[in-house]
């Protein structure tokens, strides 16, 4: 849409609501307050509780949410429809709550995009879903995630189904979930892409009627009726559709990342880019927010990976397995992680038996436990992550994190330089 209509449907209350949130945003950068972006957000929203509604109106909109995955595959689908010839902006950095959207879409370089690529809480998806005119939605996975803060998965599967059933849209969704099956269930356009699913610990009962989900290889059926949809299907590192195949080479490591891609090339074919230029793009993704980055500290080369949950810790073991090299595992539980650290024990710690181990983090010594039930011997870090692995006697090292262990590192290391 031209940007003298778009602006028509921007009130001036919002106009001067988001031009204030900037000044706002821009205030505590000077103030080294933070990034700035949230704050200015918020102050947008008291301003102007409907701001979203009419800073989104006339965009496309493409939302990727779900429990894993969202950031790399948000990023993936960013760049495969740059690749295709869009101007887009995107929230990849993480900002995935309305504050988060709002602050990006106020920004000056939003206003004359073809595409705005969205990663979105999977709680917040359903109330910010009414925002957007027909936007394409990727659906990845649901599984438990801070305990103490998310609602049971079935409950959010529930409240997706809900809200797709609610307007039109176009969802590009995890045919080996049931919960996501079940979730998109209610879309009027839905095209099932089967990726895998390595964690089955949530989706072990129908999300429909509560009976237990027969399995077979890669299929999968309740009594009631729901069942596996036919889909794209990833054969190693090929998604494949009838006599069609497309290599999926993507830019940074583990299957798990193969089945992100595969999302996101569908995405961005359902967008408009064809396999060919989304599939080519997808190298480009080397590192998502310092996720897969290698960084030098003293003389050990320490590769970053997060985790958040048990169907990301999985996903992870299964990558590194076969490795040789020191792992230092690092977990807190404030907020932002949840705080109840129980999940622990459902993330297969015996895998590591035989290799080097750290645990690190403001629950180190929960973490020692579990490890000891593991029988995976392990040293324990007490400080700051940076500091020790200058210390650390091995030439190369994997650090895996959960989410504030991560964002410390990262902050520390952009801090040093």
């Amino acid at each position: 849409m031209p940007a003298v209509d778009r602006a028509r449907r921007v009130s001036p209350r919002t106009r001067v609501a988001a031009a204030l949130g900037r000044a706002t945003s821009e205030l505590s950068r000077i103030l080294k307050r933070g990034g700035g972006s949230v704050i200015g957000a918020r102050v947008t929203l008291v301003l102007a509780p409907d701001a979203l509604d009419e800073l989104a109106a006339g965009h496309r909109i493409a939302i990727v949410s779900g429990t894993n995955g969202k950031s790399t595959t948000t990023a993936m689908l960013a760049a495969a429809c740059s690749a295709g010839g869009m101007h887009i902006v995107s929230n990849i950095e993480g900002a995935n709550l309305r504050s988060g959207i709002v602050a990006l879409l106020s920004t000056k370089r939003a206003r004359d995009i073809d595409l705005a690529v969205l990663e979105v809480d999977e709680l917040a998806m359903p109330s910010l879903l009414p925002s957007f005119s027909e936007p394409v939605v990727v659906l990845l996975n649901l599984s438990r995630d801070q305990l103490d803060r998310f609602g049971e998965v079935r409950t959010i599967a529930a409240q997706w189904r809900k809200a797709l059933g609610a307007q039109p849209a176009k969802v590009v969704a995890n045919a080996d979930d049931p919960l996501v099956v079940y979730g998109a269930g209610t879309a009027r356009d839905v095209t099932f892409v089967g990726v895998g699913l390595r964690w089955r610990h949530d989706a072990a009962s129908c999300p429909n009627c509560g009976r237990p989900i027969k399995r077979d290889g890669r299929d999968w059926w309740c009594e009631c009726g729901l069942r596996r949809p036919v889909a794209y299907e990833l054969e190693g590192d090929e998604l494949v559709k009838g006599d069609e195949r497309i290599a999926l080479r993507p830019g940074v490591p583990g299957q798990h990342n193969v089945g992100n891609a595969a999302m996101a090339v569908v995405a961005a074919f359902e967008l408009g880019v064809p396999f060919s230029v989304s599939a080519g793009a997808l190298g480009s993704v080397t590192s998502v927010a310092g996720r897969y980055q290698t960084i030098r500290v003293g003389s050990t080369s320490a590769r970053l990976l997060l985790a958040k949950n048990p169907a990301g810790w999985g996903e992870l073991l299964s990558m590194i397995e076969g490795d040789e090299r020191p792992l230092v595992l690092a977990i807190n539980a404030r907020i932002a992680d949840g705080k109840d650290p129980s999940w622990l024990w459902d993330v297969e710690f015996e895998r590591l038996k035989g290799r080097r181990v750290v645990a690190a983090g403001e629950r180190a010594a929960d973490l020692a436990v579990r490890l000891r039930y593991a029988e995976v011997a392990c040293e324990v870090w007490d400080g700051a992550i940076l500091d020790e692995l200058a210390r650390f006697d091995a030439p190369e090292v994997d650090v895996i994190a959960n989410y504030t262990v991560f964002a410390d590192v990262v902050r520390d290391m952009e801090n040093v330089g």
